[in-house]
């Protein structure tokens, strides 16, 4: 064998392992054991991310992540994917911003010209909006990283009822609604589930010390608060909406399903949600302005009646 071809079959089968020893890849690639450390030096010396690791257990490793093997995309798959990235460049903080922009242009680099030529014509032509909300990407990468490797995560959260408090939390997911990325995770300062706002989270570290819950792992960001939320006192929730009320409101995933459309276009909301999550759900109604009315509970009525009056107040 080559040693070329040799070392481009080093380099895959480290991507493929953890870590390796000497003796290993020796048994492997049926070299000697001196062969293989000097194949090793060199691709350090090319660039190839790896270090040894000394003692018991020891071996060599990648210093960054692996690399994965060539992909082959068909050009409407490379279209697509050129897509899925220009529907994020409106977020203030990505959770693998860095990495997304230089695989893009890794990815974009070797395209052929004429589909280098259709992509960019896309450029200000197709554009997905969304209101842009900054905060630290590594915090927000740190939090993905904790849901892939399974792992707890120290914070230093802001809220604005308690104050800045350090906790300890296992995040479930991550999702984005209107700009803002939210975290569902179990605090084990609390003992039980909580949403957070990531934009409040000042710092975030992975913390090994604590026990990873696999309980907690078993849910998903569509389900994480279903049986706690079960257990709280509900209350009915009707709203009527205007044609425009349904068209501004059916995109709002608190809503989906819940909008029952009628024959002339207008709507009708009737579902049960938890008592302490009430003037949650108003605030949201109330940016649909008059194309939505709450009709019950009553509590819920009062609210924006008093609301209304406060905005009224302002332009006496």
């Amino acid at each position: 064998m080559q040693k070329s071809q040799r070392l481009i079959e080093l380099m895959m089968v480290i991507n493929m392992k953890k870590n390796v020893t000497v003796s290993e890849l020796a048994e492997e690639f049926g070299m000697s054991p001196r062969t293989i450390t000097r194949d090793l030096r060199d691709l350090s010396e090319l660039g190839f991310p790896i270090y040894s690791v000394q003692g018991r257990g020891g071996g060599y490793r990648l210093l960054r992540d692996r690399m994965l093997p060539p992909i082959g995309f068909l050009e409407s798959e490379a279209i697509a994917i050129f897509l899925a990235c220009q529907s994020l460049q409106y977020f203030g903080s990505l959770p693998f911003e860095e990495s997304s922009n230089s695989a893009l242009r890794k990815f974009y680099h070797y395209l052929p010209a004429d589909v280098k030529e259709q992509i960019g014509r896309l450029k200000d032509k197709v554009v997905i909006w969304n209101p842009r909300r900054s905060m630290p990407s590594e915090d927000l990468g740190t939090l993905l990283k904790a849901v892939m490797t399974r792992s707890v995560v120290t914070i230093r959260y802001r809220s604005s009822e308690q104050g800045d408090s350090c906790r300890d939390i296992q995040p479930i997911g991550l999702y984005a609604s209107n700009g803002y990325w939210y975290c569902p995770a179990y605090c084990f300062l609390r003992k039980t589930y909580r949403l957070f706002r990531a934009d409040r989270i000042e710092s975030a570290a992975l913390n090994p010390a604590v026990p990873f819950r696999e309980d907690v792992d078993r849910r998903t960001v569509f389900d994480w608060e279903a049986s706690e939320k079960e257990q709280m006192e509900q209350t009915t929730f009707v709203v009527r909406l205007t044609p425009r009320g349904v068209v501004k409101l059916e995109p709002n995933g608190r809503f989906e399903g819940q909008v029952q459309r009628l024959a002339d276009g207008s709507g009708e909301i009737r579902m049960s949600i938890p008592v302490n999550d009430l003037s949650f759900y108003c605030d949201m109604i109330w940016e649909i302005g008059e194309d939505a009315t709450i009709v019950e509970p009553e509590q819920a009525v009062t609210g924006m009646k008093e609301k209304i009056e406060r905005m009224r107040s302002l332009y006496a």
